[in-house]
């Protein structure tokens, strides 16, 4: 299939990650998440009143409007949220700020997500998404639906459970070379991770993310402009998002349920597919993965949905340890630390981290890494996947 035309015609110049133990940032989301444009601008080397775009995801107050108001832009002419799916429309919202650029639509646009205690609680309890149907069961949190889903895929599809602790161990594995990563100084070993308690079967404490206070902002213009500003851009090869028709929204009857949400059905090509489709790339061709981890399993099934392992008792072959880590690893994946082991805002440091790696400057860089592919919210309502490339993909 011919790769998009949207293909490299936007990059990210500039990003920003600041985040916080939970509870514990020195102010809220509003002025976080202004501080984190302006860091993301600094970064980028434009003034915030270039910003004429923004993007967010997972609902909020904190709109185009309000921030291109607080931030004195000349003009504002896109202003976007990508609805449904909380953590799932974090790659999404990088795409769509990519569409913006190419359709000509804005100039420059900011992706965000901030995220703290103090304004909006935690998301263990999700309200959005759990409906009385749910709540009576017994399921009011994301760790229960992402189990059920991750219990059918370890006992039906006899994918190892030793797969989901090597993407935890390749985790605090490389938060330990990122000193502002929530476990650095704290490795964790095979024993270590079997110790810990049980959340909620198959997760222990390990296999679940970090909520932490923050901000996160990436700043987009068009690819000729971001030759323009830096000498490593990370041009937007493509992206895709949705979810099979019903998927994750007819309490737990979806055909394929063991699955993440992004592979394909005998009526639709699927997220993973259409991003292939886009980028006029495959799996193979991708360097380094950052996979949002709300819990390992779902990250397991991400992996396998974009076929980067294969599926079955086969994804324990792939998915090891060795194999996982930076250094020297076939599969890198979340080589900041990831929502395990790094932090969460809602996952959106993961795509920062994917930028460092085509840049060259993550604290765990891979050899030579030219693509690198930011998966969003597993297991969610919806999903989405965009991948990152060198000049030297275009």
């Amino acid at each position: 299939m011919t790769p998009s035309p949207m293909r490299g015609a936007a990059a990210v110049v500039g990003v920003a990650d600041l985040h916080y133990k939970r509870g514990q940032a020195p102010a809220g989301e509003h002025r976080l998440v202004l501080e984190a444009i302006v860091e993301a601008c600094r970064d980028a080397g434009i003034s915030p009143r270039e910003i004429d775009g923004f993007v967010s995801y997972a609902g909020g107050d904190l709109s185009g409007p309000v921030l291109g108001a607080d931030l004195g832009i000349r003009e504002l002419r896109w202003s976007t949220m990508v609805w449904g799916g909380g953590g799932g429309g974090a790659a999404a919202a990088v795409t769509t700020a990519a569409t913006a650029i190419a359709t000509g639509q804005a100039e420059c646009v900011v992706a965000y997500r901030p995220m703290a205690q103090s304004d909006t609680g935690r998301l263990g309890y999700a309200k959005y998404f759990y409906d009385h149907h749910y709540l009576a069961h017994g399921v009011g949190a994301p760790a229960q639906v992402c189990a059920l889903r991750t219990q059918r895929m370890l006992e039906h599809e006899g994918v190892p459970a030793s797969a989901q602790r090597a993407l935890v161990l390749a985790a605090y594995h490389h938060a330990q070379n990122n000193p502002s990563a929530a476990g650095y100084g704290r490795p964790l070993d095979e024993e270590g991770y079997a110790a810990a308690r049980m959340i909620v079967e198959p997760f222990r404490l390990y296999d679940c993310s970090r909520e932490s206070d923050g901000a996160v902002a990436l700043i987009l213009v068009s690819a000729e402009r971001a030759r323009a500003l830096r000498p490593d851009p990370a041009y937007v090869i493509g992206g895709a998002q949705g979810a099979p028709g019903g998927y994750s929204s007819q309490t737990e009857n979806d055909t394929d349920y063991a699955t993440a949400g992004y592979g394909e059905r005998t009526d639709c090509r699927g997220v993973a597919g259409r991003l292939w489709d886009a980028t006029g790339l495959g799996p193979g061709d991708v360097d380094v993965v950052q996979a949002y981890e709300n819990f390992s399993g779902a990250a397991v099934a991400s992996l396998i949905d974009h076929g980067l392992c294969p599926p079955g008792p086969a994804a324990g072959e792939v998915l090891t340890f060795e194999n996982l880590i930076a250094q020297g690893g076939r599969l890198p994946v979340n080589t900041g630390g990831g929502n395990i082991a790094d932090s969460f805002v809602n996952g959106m440091g993961l795509a920062v981290e994917a930028v460092r790696q085509v840049r060259g400057t993550s604290v765990n860089q891979v050899a030579g890494a030219r693509t690198s592919l930011f998966i969003g919210g597993p297991m969610a309502p919806l999903v989405s996947s965009v991948l990152f490339g060198h000049e030297e993909v275009l």
